[in-house]
């Protein structure tokens, strides 16, 4: 019955309907084929629970702020000041269009906002240069990853929700992970350049740099705004998405008046579709999870491995890393989240590991499953957006997945990575 279950989701996911059918399918299989007992008004219960906390308000209203930021000049302010400090040297290129990411997605919290914003100027920069169509389309995919680790990140409040912990800990401890990645990516562009005997820019003049850092001065106070005013008791999480959607009208309407008034609306509408995808998934995941506990399907599948365990964090870690790292290969990451990270706490619970430094691990994994085949939601963006085929998209991304999979490995072993800042006001 179990494989049927599976099956069937597969069957579906694979004939492309959108995850929210497998996900309401099966959690129908199992009430009506009697793996586990419960009725209709439970299943609604618990998608009215799955969507019930207030923390997840904070979800639209920082998609409102990344779709305003990514219409209006933001996106090209933060690139100008990259470019600035790093073009002159080797690899300046790509070095700048990852750490622009990294600081886009410090603004937008959204990967796929952040492949729109910096893929759009940066990809016909790399291509001049003469890196390949391959390479830069995987550099932007994957360098876009950093957004989800660089607070405000939607994956990290979905996480938090789940796992009951502080959405502002968890913003602080995303910090540093994401700034160890884009070291990475750039000692890997760095490399790879030199390889290719692709010469670098010259270097800009100070002039150029101070009149760039001036541009780009009202952009970098987002995450200043976002990050210190939750972690300085000013407001929550809710309070900061509110602000940081006043903060982006205040630039891109008011100061910058790259976004009109008339613009407002269909963005308004942009944001109200992906929250009603985004919440829908969440009922129902929160719901499809809610069921296979009831039916004891993740002691079947992963009670043994849990058992063999012990009492070993970085086994457990191991564990959990290795799981989602799958499970986000081919499911909507949230989706993964919310099934997964319940099934996973008992085990956080009995390991003594922080959820914090957990939460690092299960959002790197959801970042990283956004790039990697078969179905990362960037993966599909990049498509979009620059009109490429699949096997084009994908060609180069197997180096950055690996970089991503190390960087999962460093933080396991140097928890205190992670948890240094949160540490810092305790």
């Amino acid at each position: 019955m179990l494989t049927m279950l599976f099956v069937t989701m597969l069957v579906l996911l694979l004939l492309g309907f959108p995850m929210m059918v497998p996900l309401a399918v099966g959690t129908l299989f199992m009430m009506f084929t009697g793996m586990t007992f419960f009725g209709p008004e439970q299943a609604v219960s618990w998608m009215i629970s799955g969507v019930g906390s207030w923390v997840l308000a904070a979800v639209p209203m920082f998609i409102f702020a990344a779709d305003i930021l990514t219409k209006g000049h933001t996106a090209n302010r933060l690139l100008d000041v990259v470019d600035s400090f790093t073009r002159h040297f080797r690899g300046g290129l790509p070095i700048t269009t990852a750490a622009s990411c990294a600081l886009f997605g410090a603004v937008s919290g959204s990967t796929q906002a952040t492949v729109v914003a910096m893929g759009g100027p940066m990809r016909p920069r790399l291509l001049a240069k003469g890196y390949s169509d391959s390479f830069s389309l995987a550099l932007i995919i994957n360098a876009s990853d950093i957004a989800l680790l660089i607070p405000p990140s939607i994956g990290f409040i979905i996480y938090g929700v789940v796992m009951k912990t502080s959405i502002g800990d968890l913003f602080l401890a995303g910090i540093l992970p994401g700034f160890v990645i884009l070291l990475l990516f750039s000692i890997y562009c760095y490399i790879d350049s030199y390889i290719k005997g692709i010469e670098p820019e010259p270097k800009a003049p100070w002039s150029e740099r101070l009149r760039a850092l001036r541009k780009a001065i009202l952009p970098l106070g987002f995450p200043i705004i976002v990050v210190g005013g939750i972690y300085g008791g000013y407001f929550s999480a809710v309070e900061a998405s509110a602000v940081a959607v006043a903060y982006a009208l205040l630039l891109e309407v008011v100061i910058y008046r790259k976004v009109s008034i008339r613009d407002l609306g269909g963005l308004a509408m942009s944001t109200g579709m992906i929250t009603a995808v985004v919440f829908i998934l969440v009922s129902i995941g929160a719901a499809f999870s809610q069921a296979l506990g009831t039916a004891g399907i993740p002691e079947q599948l992963l009670g043994p491995m849990i058992e063999s365990i012990g009492d070993s964090q970085t086994l457990a870690l191991a564990l959990i890393a290795a799981t989602f790292f799958v499970g986000c290969m081919f499911v909507d990451p949230i989706v993964v989240i919310l099934i997964l990270v319940p099934i996973f706490k008992p085990l956080v619970v009995a390991t003594g590991l922080d959820p914090i430094h957990v939460g690092v691990i299960v959002t790197l994994q959801a970042a990283i499953g956004s790039a990697t085949p078969p179905f990362g939601c960037d993966i599909f963006t990049a498509i979009a957006v620059f009109r490429r085929p699949y096997i084009d998209v994908i060609r180069g991304t197997p180096p950055f997945i690996f970089i991503l999979l190390l960087a999962t490995i460093i933080l396991i072993l140097f928890p205190e990575i992670s948890l240094f800042l949160p540490g810092l006001g305790k």
